[in-house]
């Protein structure tokens, strides 16, 4: 076991109630202050204003919501390493620097981006980590598009790479000159910049040990964790400052082991101060995790994004992340994370973006109430089951949500799913104080004259909205579930036709924590042979007076 100082434990366990990983790769013609610099880069220059994935929407701050009166953030991960053989920082000794426009213009004034963030960040009372992706996409300056010829050093080491989920290849950590590599950029970057801390983020991207053996190799994974480890305490020692270690790791035990990362023993030497726990799930098992590291001064930390969204649930309303962000608390998280959240309000209602107009503000008002449980509490919320897919560039368990209940299909012979759906609020004690509960439950393939048994634990409820003609733009169904990144929102399908079942909720029904949902098929109208009735989403809407 690792021993730790009392300042470093003290580190630990500063206030932290949210901590933004935020990804600035489209914030770098901005100035970090006030408003975009126009003798830097214009707006109107897309290709200046982008460095992968994002096209910038406003000129607010990168700092526009940490600004704001009353949000809760006290942390803000910086997702900054840009693609997987170049340096988004200047002078690096070890990589060739992103000649990027926007970073070279940086750059040409004497200016250090990741320094800039790092200042800002830290004038404002907050921590700032680096949030380090240990298998970044390879792209070019110009476009966000993966790269048609490997990158020298890539070509020049193939035995190093893993070529499943991407043509050019994810490192594998299986290989010891790869973490001796990885470690090298590491410590550049720790002896670089006065950071409070470094996240190892690990869904940025597996596989990055050999795939169908990634628990075999799992001792070469905890060697790099110590080795880092290591690195930052030597870095605390000669700075006479904290220097913490974070690991965004997916969201249960069973899925950690399935990509190689064995965090019973990360925990039990003190590898690590922090485990973000998952990335779009709204799904996460804090109890196992808390278990796992009684005893330790490890903090959990659950995480979801809003970019690459949990499916079905893109550009929600603020009732949605009380939900689940209230769950995570009332199962005992110590801080609650988000990653690639909008970074400023959408200006304009209509156009192709105006769906964002209420998005941001839903997302603004979340960072003044999911920090606090005291806050959320007597707000109006709505909790949902997981469901599967939206997530194609992952090759290994973390991000695919592949084993959410949902979709699923109710069998014709009567067998009934059980589904399971959280909800933090004690509602039985709180009669008096809410308006309505409701159970909402959406069929695929369900038919006027079909009979469809619901329970809420145990109890049978009878539905007061039958809506055969229900649409929702992100069920795509009988389809693969798309990839939920972009800006956009699908346009709604004017031939779907879903069936919306709602149901009033008894108050005293709802149980603090889970609760069970029992679907079954009681009768149905004659059917071809494939033609099922799936159940696409289960939700609980709590209203208060």
């Amino acid at each position: 076991m690792i021993e730790l100082s009392t300042s470093h434990h003290d580190a630990v366990n500063r206030r932290r109630r949210i901590i933004v990983k935020h990804d600035p790769n489209m914030e770098v013609g901005l100035d970090l202050q006030q408003q975009s610099s126009s003798d830097i880069l214009t707006l109107e220059d897309e290709a200046g204003t982008r460095m992968y994935g994002h096209v910038q929407l406003s000129d607010q701050s990168v700092f526009a919501y940490a600004d704001e009166a009353d949000t809760q953030i006290d942390s803000i991960f910086w997702d900054v390493d840009g693609p997987a053989t170049f340096a988004t920082w200047p002078n690096s000794k070890i990589l060739e620097p992103f000649k990027h426009k926007a970073l070279l213009a940086w750059w040409d004034r004497g200016l250090d981006l990741v320094q800039a963030l790092i200042d800002a960040t830290q004038q404002r009372g907050f921590e700032a980590f680096w949030s380090y992706r240990v298998s970044p996409g390879d792209f070019l300056p110009e476009n966000d598009d993966d790269v048609d010829e490997l990158p020298p050093l890539k070509k020049a080491h193939p035995d190093w790479l893993i070529r499943q989920r991407r043509w050019s290849g994810d490192w594998n950590y299986a290989v010891p000159q790869v973490r001796e590599f990885q470690l090298s950029l590491l410590s550049e970057i720790a002896h670089l910049y006065p950071l409070d801390g470094i996240q190892l983020d690990f869904s940025r991207g597996v596989p990055i040990l050999p795939p169908g053996e990634e628990w075999q190799h799992r001792d070469a994974l905890t060697d790099f964790i110590r080795s880092v480890r290591l690195m930052t305490l030597e870095v605390e020692q000669a700075r006479g400052k904290p220097f913490l270690l974070a690991t965004k790791v997916p969201q249960n035990i069973e899925g950690c082991c399935a990509d190689g990362m064995d965090v019973q023993t990360w925990a039990e030497q003190d590898l690590v101060d922090i485990f973000a726990l998952g990335c779009r799930s709204m799904d996460v098992d804090i109890a196992a995790f808390r278990t796992l590291t009684a005893g330790h001064h490890i903090k959990l930390a659950p995480c979801i994004e809003t970019h690459h969204a949990t499916a079905g649930y893109k550009w929600q309303p603020v009732e949605f992340f009380r939900g689940v962000y209230g769950n995570w608390w009332q199962q005992g998280a110590d801080s609650v994370m988000t990653f690639n959240w909008s970074a400023s309000l959408q200006k304009e209602k209509t156009g192709k973006f105006g769906h964002r107009y209420d998005a941001t503000r839903a997302e603004l008002q979340a960072y003044k109430e999911i920090g606090s449980p005291g806050i959320l509490a007597g707000k109006n919320k709505f909790f949902a089951v997981e469901r599967r897919g939206g997530m194609p560039w992952t090759g290994g368990f973390f991000n695919r949500n592949h084993t959410a209940p949902l979709p699923v299909a109710l069998a014709n012979f009567g067998r009934p799913e059980n589904l399971i759906i959280r909800i933090c609020d004690h509602l039985s004690n709180l009669t008096d104080e809410i308006k309505s509960v409701l159970l909402r439950v959406v069929l695929l393939g369900g038919r006027q004259g079909d009979q469809i048994e619901t329970r809420l634990n145990s109890i049978t409820l009878q539905p007061t909205v039958h809506d055969h003609d229900w649409k929702d733009r992100q069920i795509h169904s009988p389809a693969p579930q798309p990839n939920t990144c972009g800006l956009l929102l699908p346009e709604v399908n004017p031939d779907q036709k879903l069936l919306r079942l709602d149901y009033n909720v008894p108050l005293g029904l709802c149980l603090l924590g889970e609760n069970q949902v029992r679907l079954r098929i009681l009768d149905r109208l004659p059917y071809e042979a494939g033609q099922d009735i799936a159940v696409e989403k289960v939700e609980v809407h709590v209203e208060y007076k």
